[in-house]
């Protein structure tokens, strides 16, 4: 174990976590794009299904999130008793969740759908889909768990490795019950539901496998009620707060999406497009970031505070630095990539003009991004919370009506609100992380008290 430590730099763990998010992106839509080739109405029931699921998907994480940050601090700190311990509670905990959630989706399935205004002649494939998917969502909080546990151990590559699996299964299944090859029924929506909750269980099977091969030890799954609460409390000390930020930010930008709507059908459309596009650059922040809260984590437990200062910024220039370049690269070909999608020229000058401001929006991105997971992984997790939700909705959303709505600037507006909301946040995070109060926060100094 101490040798997989000295080896483990930000680019080992970075590049399998960015392929992996890849092709989360790349192929977390397939479920849409093959059912586009059997009928419109299945694509637009999916749709509504999912924006449900997305939701109870980002519920889950807030214990994946502070799976991995407590996990990584105790490995730091050599204590692997308790590393394992927490990674039991966190997959209990998360179990239970799962099955809570699991079982409203298959009773309430119909009442959300007809909450979310369904029309009438999607609601059948629009149930299907979501009582059976959401019947088994719990499979996927378990797979987000283990995902977080095996990736602090650093084998970032092993959880790439089953995300690569799961997404083949999940596109063979699509292709069988969608096109009906080898004599399999065609089963539209409901084979594409059956396909996605397949593959998710196959992608559990081998999370499992991986968790007994790859953490040193025995995980004490039977003393589960023995097992300390301080586990418990601090994964909720974590979990509820970056949940709580995750809901705002969704909240405030479901808002800011009806303003765009207030401007006109191109808007909206323009803004689906551009952001589209901006996820390819923000990936590289993305990825940077969860290596960084790895090694960050490890340091603190360790007790390396200097050289996870350090960590941070390095991290910091290389984020900001690659966003800027990605930003650039993308600017001098928005052109050409608009043009992939939509042969409307009022889509494409206006997606072009915003794809300018994200050379400016993107840097700003990626202080929040990095030192955000920085700060979380030593333990210091309210501030970014306070500061997050005040920024979301004092800036972003109130300078989106403003300009956007209110001066008329339209996208324009929105996208100065981005920044100044981007900017705002990371340079206050900044300020908080060059503070070192994240050095009073480790979870480690509590879980031994």
């Amino acid at each position: 174990m101490k040798n997989k430590q000295q080896k483990m730099t930000l680019f080992t763990l970075t590049w399998p976590i960015f392929i992996e998010i890849m092709l989360h992106m790349l192929m977390g839509n397939a479920d849409t794009l093959m059912l586009s080739q059997y009928s419109d109405q299945a694509v637009a029931a999916v749709g509504v299904s999912n924006q449900i699921l997305s939701l109870i998907i980002v519920m889950f994480g807030f214990v994946a999130a502070g799976t991995a940050i407590i996990t990584s601090q105790n490995i730091g700190a050599s204590n692997h008793l308790a590393a394992r311990e927490v990674s039991v509670v966190s997959l209990w905990v998360n179990l239970g969740f799962g099955l809570l959630l699991s079982s409203i989706l298959v009773i309430f399935h119909k009442n959300l759908l007809a909450m979310m205004s369904l029309p009438p002649e999607l609601m059948k494939d629009g149930t299907a889909y979501l009582a059976i998917v959401g019947g088994f969502i719990f499979i996927e909080a378990l797979v987000m768990t283990s995902g977080a546990i095996i990736r602090s151990y650093g084998y970032t590559k092993d959880a790439m490795y089953v995300t690569i699996g799961m997404n083949i299964l999940n596109i063979i299944g699509n292709y069988l019950f969608i096109f009906g090859a080898f004599g399999v029924p065609v089963l539209g929506v409901t084979g594409v539901a059956i396909s996605t909750s397949v593959s998710r269980f196959a992608g559990l099977l081998a999370m499992g496998i991986l968790l007994k091969k790859r953490i040193p030890g025995e995980l004490p799954f039977k003393k589960i009620l023995k097992l300390p609460s301080i586990h418990v409390k601090n994964l909720l000390k974590i979990g509820i707060p970056s949940a709580g930020e995750q809901l705002s930010y969704n909240s405030s930008q479901m808002l800011i999406t009806y303003f765009i709507s207030m401007i006109g059908t191109e808007a909206l459309t323009t803004k689906v497009y551009t952001q589209n596009l901006m996820m390819f650059i923000y990936l590289f922040s993305v990825a940077i970031s969860q290596g960084t809260q790895i090694l960050v984590g490890r340091m603190i437990g360790s007790r390396q505070t200097d050289d996870a200062y350090h960590r941070c910024m390095r991290s910091l220039k290389i984020a900001v630095s690659i966003s800027f370049a990605m930003a650039l690269v993308f600017s001098l070909f928005a052109r050409h990539l608009f043009a992939i999608f939509t042969d409307n020229q009022t889509i494409i000058e206006s997606g072009i003009l915003l794809i300018y401001l994200t050379i400016l929006l993107e840097p700003g991105r990626a202080f929040n991004l990095v030192i955000i997971n920085s700060l979380r992984a030593a333990g210091d997790v309210r501030f970014p919370v306070y500061m997050g939700i005040l920024s979301m909705w004092g800036v972003s959303v109130t300078i989106s009506y403003f300009l956007g709505v209110g001066l008329g600037l339209g996208l324009v507006g929105i996208w100065i609100s981005f920044i100044a909301d981007e900017w705002l946040r990371g340079l206050l995070m900044l300020r908080r992380w060059k503070s070192k109060i994240w050095l009073r926060k480790s979870f480690i100094q509590k879980a031994v008290s």
